[in-house]
């Protein structure tokens, strides 16, 4: 994350936890037209036990429109209040989908064994964009497996951060070689200054 976007979070953070969710991280995007501010959320990981449903069946509990809508609210007005944002920006809430981004080494630590794509703050070998299996999480950083050799990536130095779906294993794969699954939709993403909530993908 970025200082703004970090500084962002640490307000917030104890708002969206309140209200029965977590906020994984925040995307501080600035523009000349209005600054986006993105928030994930997710269920906590010790309160994502089964609910059981009206036919018997168990499913696991997962972010709800509602709960976008219940953090957007809150978090709007207290975005409000404290004003650490100058001029128009937009508010988007979501879950954090398939392809999940990661923000703390606690994340990272979480998905040990499963590929990410990464950009760098600072070039590392002449390149700024990395994907590669996440294999270690120490004091030291994140280490991916990066064309068959290791690579320590220090934590600070990761700007943005997703895991990448292994769509076959999830029944998603393409039906045609090359082809690619549809991306996730951001079904509130109007360019407007009022605050809106992100409804979560179908697909989770």
């Amino acid at each position: 994350m970025t200082d703004k976007a970090a500084e962002i979070s640490r307000l917030l953070a104890p708002t969206v936890a309140s209200l029965g969710v977590e906020l994984l991280g925040i995307e501080y995007l600035p523009s000349p037209g209005g600054a986006v501010v993105r928030l994930y959320i997710d269920v906590p990981a010790d309160e994502a036990a089964p609910a059981q449903t009206g036919n018997g069946d168990e499913l696991p509990r997962s972010v709800s429109i509602e709960d976008c809508e219940a953090v957007s609210r809150e978090v709007s007005a207290q975005l409000d209040v404290e004003d650490p944002i100058s001029g128009n920006y937009t508010l988007e809430v979501s879950s954090p989908g398939l392809d999940r981004p990661l923000f703390t080494q606690a994340q990272f630590a979480r998905f040990i064994g499963e590929t990410a794509k990464v950009t760098l703050r600072l070039p590392m070998d002449g390149r700024r964009r990395l994907t590669g299996v996440i294999t270690r999480v120490d004091g030291e950083g994140v280490s991916f497996l990066v064309d068959g050799a290791d690579l320590l990536v220090e934590a600070d130095n990761i700007d943005k951060a997703r895991l990448v779906p292994d769509w076959a294993a999830l029944g998603l794969a393409p039906s045609k070689p090359g082809a690619k699954p549809g991306a996730r939709k951001n079904p509130t993403g109007k360019s407007t200054n009022k605050p809106t909530a992100d409804e979560p993908p179908a697909a989770e």
